[in-house]
C-alpha cells in the first residue's frame, strides 16, 4: 500500500497516525520531496476523474489567480496544474490493493483496513 501526501499536513498526519495506530504497513510518498509523475495523476484520472481529487477547497486554489482557475478547461489543463502544484491534491491519497482513497474518512479506513463491512 501507497500514501501520497505532505508531511505537514494536518489530515495526512491523522491518516497516518491512525494507520500507524491500527497496525497498517504502507510506503508514505511525499509530493514536496518526489513530487509526482504525470502518468500517476492519468492513472487517477481513469480510475477516479480529477473532480474528485482536485481540491478546491484548500488555500493553494483559492489563492490562484482567477484567470489560472478559468483556464482550466480540461482534463489535461487540471492534470497540468495539479503536477505543478501539488498541494492542490486532495491528500492523502490511498492506493491498495487496486482501490483509491482521497482524503481522511476514519469510517471509510476502518472499513476497508479493518474489514469492518467491507466497502461499497
Amino acid at each position: 500500500m501507497r500514501v501520497y501526501g505532505i508531511t505537514n499536513c494536518n489530515t495526512v498526519k491523522k491518516a497516518l497516525d491512525w494507520l500507524k495506530a491500527n497496525h497498517v504497513d504502507y510506503q508514505f510518498h511525499d509530493f514536496k520531496k518526489s513530487g509526482v509523475s504525470p502518468e500517476k495523476l492519468q492513472e487517477w484520472d481513469t480510475k477516479a476523474g480529477h473532480e474528485k481529487f482536485l481540491n478546491k477547497q484548500g488555500l493553494t486554489w483559492k489563492q490562484l489567480d482567477p484567470s489560472v482557475k478559468e483556464s482550466i478547461k480540461t482534463t489535461q489543463d487540471a492534470l497540468q496544474l495539479l503536477q505543478q502544484k501539488t498541494s492542490m491534491i486532495k491528500r492523502p491519497v490511498i492506493e491498495d490493493n487496486g482501490l483509491l482513497y482521497f482524503g481522511f474518512d476514519e469510517e471509510v479506513y476502518k472499513k476497508h483496513f479493518l474489514g469492518a463491512g467491507g466497502l461499497s
